[in-house]
């Protein structure tokens, strides 16, 4: 997977703009609030449709402007394909070979995406919101079936919670919608679960080794389901799965009409690390938490290649000045060669000289970009 030519037009800062690549690693280096986050979160859009930045999609129309366009030509094993991202007051669509798609699920995964910024580092003592964020986005990926089923839970917990809020206007009509939203909660909700359970054994597997690597076979590291339902869900078929959701939703029902509020479901799970059978978040140093954030975006990498045949395009925003001289090896050492990536930073400094000798380097400055080699 390639991205070799990116066109943005009133995007961000950026009036007009037409870059080209050719190698696998491009560098954007620049001061601060120049554009060059702006660069990658323009190419985290065109792949998924949404920013890593904000859920304001206007804050990415050029100040004065009533749209902006995103466009990249990319190559993929089976072709080359134009894809497309338009935003402007009506909204946003979504082209591939300038053909509009209906369904954004549909669209997105047509070009794949590993994100890794500063505030991934905190991925594990972050929010249970960020993690649940992070399986989602990654999962979206490889299975359009997956954000269609993640998209109807999310709505029937939104007109659950409604109906939960405004019980006591009227409970008999209300006890027997209720009833309704449970069964559609369950329906959805199984669904995402059995998702996200056979997508944490895979990044299990390659987190694992990768993080026995990184700590030279010292560490070993585990990830679990923390789910609202029940302790033990792997290997449970969906039957299952929806029985222990129903009677999970019976047991805390009362609790629910009090509160005015969806308590159990995948809106309220999590992920738990473990080093050696000893929580991560709990326990671990940051050494640790850092080097499991590192071991999970490159899983995420290795595991895209496992379901799709093709390596994902890596952003790291800012982050190898995060990261010391052993876990900027391993970083560079499992990309090099086979992931094309685009890094941004203030000074290229921390970057090793081989790297930089096979790096296409481009400049920014008040949204102005020049290439340097």
């Amino acid at each position: 997977m390639f991205i070799h030519h990116l066109q943005l037009v009133h995007y961000r800062n950026y009036e007009q703009l037409e870059l080209a690549f050719d190698n696998k690693i491009n560098i954007f280096q620049g001061f601060n609030a120049q554009g060059k986050t702006n660069v990658l979160e323009a190419i985290y859009m065109v792949a998924l449709a949404k920013s890593h930045r904000t859920s304001k999609e206007k804050e990415l129309v050029q100040w004065g402007q009533s749209f902006s366009v995103i466009k990249a030509d990319i190559e993929k094993k089976h072709g080359n394909l134009k894809l497309e991202m338009q935003l402007s007051n009506k909204g946003k669509k979504a082209k591939v070979n300038q053909l509009e798609q209906r369904k954004l699920s549909d669209y997105i995964g047509t070009l794949n995406i590993v994100m890794f910024a500063p505030e991934d580092l905190n991925l594990v003592k972050g929010n249970p919101q960020h993690r649940r964020r992070f399986i989602d986005i990654e999962i979206g990926q490889i299975s359009p079936s997956y954000l269609y089923q993640l998209t109807q839970y999310q709505k029937v917990v939104q007109q659950r919670n409604n109906l939960l809020k405004d019980f006591r206007m009227d409970k008999k009509n209300k006890l027997e919608m209720l009833e309704i939203y449970n069964l559609q909660l369950i329906q959805y909700g199984t669904k995402v679960i059995k998702k996200r359970l056979g997508f944490l054994e895979k990044l299990n597997h390659w987190a694992k080794e990768i993080h026995f690597g990184i700590t030279s076979q010292k560490e070993e590291l585990e990830i679990r389901y923390q789910s609202s339902i029940s302790k033990e869900l792997m290997g449970l078929e969906d039957t299952e799965i929806s029985e222990l959701y129903e009677q999970k939703l019976l047991k805390v029902k009362e609790q629910e009409l009090e509160r005015g509020v969806s308590l159990v479901g995948p809106h309220r799970d999590d992920l738990d690390f473990y080093i050696n059978r000893i929580s991560v978040q709990s326990f671990g140093s940051q050494g640790q938490q850092r080097n499991t954030a590192l071991s999970l975006k490159l899983a995420e990498i290795e595991l895209i290649y496992e379901e799709v045949g093709e390596y994902p395009i890596l952003l790291l925003d800012d982050v190898l000045s995060e990261l010391d001289f052993q876990r900027q090896t391993q970083l560079i050492h499992t990309i090099r060669d086979k992931v094309q990536t685009f890094i941004t930073t203030t000074s290229t400094e921390s970057i090793d000289e081989e790297t930089l000798m096979q790096s296409s380097l481009f400049y920014v400055e008040a949204g102005l970009i020049r290439r340097l080699n």
